[in-house]
């Protein structure tokens, strides 16, 4: 990075600072004395840096949906850039995955896009040499016997050595037993003769990246669908109340104290306060203390720790550390403190244990839906708080300068309500879509005087206020409490663009509980859509009551062969049972024997299957059904953002017909294909006011909302828009277009207001 930043923004700052400086020394004469400060100025440099990280392609907002996400795209490669190439060129000999990318670059995390394959991911243990190669760690060995030596290999010296794998058998010596071994040598793969191992892998698990780490049974699944898993827990919320995976990696408390969100204890004490905002910490012994840092500070023989609340991310989420330690507790350096988001008890937690049925359920599980048990609703399971960011700028304009105020024209009372005197939101109000954040108003430009306005300028002596609204307020869809006001004052020494006094930013928060529409998944690329909460009387229960928490559909198992969650499912269940969690690394042999011999230990069927009972009915149901506890996240895709209703709303210039997209606030657009199916089932009158007062008939909507607003009947449609721009087009090509034996009148335009 550094590299590209000296060679590309740093450069050409420093070339064009050496043609400043050569201009202005050309400029002074030979008497003069200068001084090196006239002739140098740094501007030149700082804006070609400021210009690198803003407008480069490879700089990029940090992906703060989760922790996970944050830490992958830090270790992200790609091959965009300068110097680099683009989607078009990158042909598929690029894409594919190589022999040397082995142990180097994560074969399964890639985007899903356009971009597959050249959008990459740093594997687990990899690292970058002095000279910008990627080195994998390997153990010598020497004469069969594997050293705890790790040496790191580029990938032209790898393909000088015979390397093999991790799960070779080893006696107790530390010596290699197989006289046949796997073996990589020059980038192919054979095997041979164990005297001729030089090296072999670390761990099995040194193969993929951090997402693909904490999938277990990761090697039972599909690679498309693995690849599915990886992106999607980068797309997970930190939930409300986590919990950690039951069947995890062993990789969770690594991943989580590495994205440095959880509070570790720095120095050995006794915990003396704790509340949610600060944790004090009486040192066992006062020795040299470090230097007090932003989160840290130091008071005698007092450490006090700073907790991070209800942060709001570049992505609209929210990062929140809550203390897991209590007062009196004695503690060493290591110890956790307190979780930060989407962990708990210091283990990466991005969803929840869910008891799993696979069976269908009323049709209900159609392409890939699911079902989910209000108990999920009720007790927040797959709750998360979401806040949003609003701004409003106070700057000049033509007709003067604009200015914050409560007094805003032609404004009800109840909109005002939640507003101070100075026009800005109260903290803590409750804001629904249209309510004033900031009272704002702008001036308006001179106007012709009725006889009123000029009697009272006659009285007072003075114009009448003529401003314009230009509040901000809450878009459409949107609503929350108010959880924070900042006020940025250029007076006060605040930067500001230029022309800016003030800007006020308002964040809201909402808690979004799990809703029919949300996007629910597993970690083996097993995604759906909820479409049905039901009360948890009326789910399938097991034999003992125990109510199911979600139904997936079983045929969403079978093409998509991520086998997998069935694995998950079944190991959970029993671990669920004996109160325990497990890890099972990446790649590790543990065989479906072992699964069942841990069902068998929780008095469970040892297929993980049982019979269902019908909670409508209280009929048991046919066939017995796979049952297990599968970890389950919420996904950024929520049916909140996604949702969107018009009635009225902004045109296109042109073809006077409604814009499209939520952001715009547009309609649904019916397209040639519905058109063709209305026309298939004879909807004329449907059609014909779906094609003209619905769309483009400028008269004739207007006039069919006055209509539906007195409560009349509707007018017929009159002609609409696009046949005027057709007509418009045909005359530009030279051709004249009249209407034949049609009397011509001209209408009176309708003014829309």
């Amino acid at each position: 990075m550094g590299e590209l930043v000296a060679a590309t923004a740093f450069r050409e700052g420093l070339l064009r600072l050496e043609r400043a400086i050569r201009e202005k020394m050309s400029l002074v004469s030979t008497e003069e004395l200068v001084s090196p400060t006239q002739l140098v100025n740094a501007r030149p440099v700082i804006s070609a840096v400021n210009q690198f990280f803003r407008s480069s392609q490879l700089s990029q907002i940090l992906d703060q949906t989760n922790p996970l996400s944050e830490i992958d795209h830090l270790r992200r490669l790609s091959v965009f850039g300068p110097g680099g190439l683009t989607r078009e060129r990158a042909s598929f000999s690029i894409r594919d995955i190589n022999a040397s990318q082995y142990s180097r670059i994560d074969p399964v995390r890639s985007p899903e896009g356009p971009n597959i394959g050249l959008i990459t991911y740093l594997s687990l243990y990899t690292r970058v040499n002095e000279y910008g190669f990627l080195e994998a760690p390997y153990r010598k060995i020497v004469k069969r016997h594997v050293t705890d030596e790790i040496v790191y290999l580029t990938a032209d010296d790898e393909e000088q050595y015979r390397i093999s794998y991790c799960d070779i058998k080893v006696d107790a010596k530390g010596y290699i037993t197989d006289d046949w071994v796997p073996i990589r040598h020059a980038n192919i793969f054979t095997e041979g003769p164990s005297s001729q191992v030089d090296f072999v892998d670390v761990v099995p698990r040194q193969v993929v990246g951090t997402s693909a780490a904490l999938i277990p049974f990761l090697a039972n699944d599909a690679a498309n669908r693995a690849l599915m898993g990886t992106n999607m827990q980068s797309q997970a919320v930190p939930l409300l109340h986590p919990s950690a995976p039951v069947v995890g990696t062993g990789m969770e408390k690594d991943i989580a104290a590495a994205m440095g969100w959880a509070v570790y204890a720095t120095l050995p004490g006794t915990v003396t306060f704790v509340d949610a905002q600060k944790i004090v910490v009486k040192l066992a012994k006062k020795s040299l203390l470090p230097p007090s840092t932003e989160n840290i500070s130091f008071k005698g023989n007092l450490q006090t720790y700073y907790l991070t609340k209800f942060k709001r991310t570049s992505h609209s989420t929210c990062y929140n550390q809550q203390p897991v330690v209590t007062p009196g507790q004695k503690i060493t350096s290591d110890t956790l403190l307190a979780d930060g988001p989407a962990t708990a008890g210091g283990e990466l937690s991005l969803g929840q244990n869910l008891i799993i049925a696979y069976t269908p359920f009323d049709g209900l599980g159609y392409e890939d839906a699911v079902v989910i048990s209000d108990r999920l609703v009720t007790q927040d399971l797959l709750t998360s708080i979401h806040i949003e960011s609003y701004e409003a700028d106070v700057v000049d304009t033509k007709l003067g300068p604009e200015e914050l105020t409560r007094d805003i024209p032609n404004v009800g009372e109840s909109y005002l309500a939640n507003l101070d005197e100075g026009g800005i939101v109260t903290v803590g109000s409750e804001v629904r879509p249209n309510d004033i954040l900031v009272g704002k108003i702008a001036p308006k430009g001179e106007t012709e005087l009725s006889a009123e306005e000029r009697l009272l300028r006659a009285i007072f002596g003075e114009k009448a206020r003529d401003v314009r609204d230009t509040s901000l307020r809450m878009p459409h869809g949107e609503r929350g409490i108010v959880v924070d006001v900042q006020i940025l004052d250029r007076d006060t020494g605040d930067e500001l663009p230029p022309g800016t006094h003030k800007r006020v930013v308002v964040k809201v928060a909402q808690i979004r509980k799990i809703t029919v529409g949300d996007k629910l998944a597993g970690r083996h690329g097993n995604k759906g859509v909820i479409s049905k909460i039901v009360p948890v009387a009326d789910m399938p229960h097991l034999a003992d009551g125990t109510p199911i928490d979600i139904i997936i559909s079983p045929l969403s198992v079978l093409a998509r062969m991520n086998l997998g969650q069935l694995l998950e499912a079944r190991l959970g269940w029993a671990m669920t049972a004996l109160k325990q969690t497990v890890g099972v690394p990446v790649f590790s042999r543990i065989s479906e024997d072992q699964i069942a011999q841990s069902l068998q230990e929780a008095n469970l069927p040892v297929s993980g299957k049982t019979t269902l009972i019908d909670g409508r009915t209280g009929v048991p149901y046919e066939q017995t059904t796979v049952v297990g506890v599968g970890y389950i996240l919420k996904l950024s895709h929520m049916v909140e953002d996604k949702t969107h209703a018009r009635s009225t709303g902004p045109y296109s210039l042109i073809t006077q017909q409604p814009l499209g997209g939520k952001a715009q606030m547009g309609g649904q657009r019916l397209g040639e294909m519905e058109v063709w199916g209305l026309e298939a089932h004879k909807a004329a009158a449907t059609l014909q006011e779906m094609l003209t007062i619905k769309s483009d008939d400028v008269v004739g909507r207007a006039k069919a909302f006055e209509a539906i607003v007195k409560g009349t009947e509707i007018p017929s449609s009159s002609v609409p828009e696009s046949f005027n721009v057709l007509v418009k087009e045909l005359q530009s090509l030279g051709l004249q277009v009249i209407p034949q034996g049609v009397q011509l009148k001209t209408v009176e335009p309708v003014i829309v207001e």
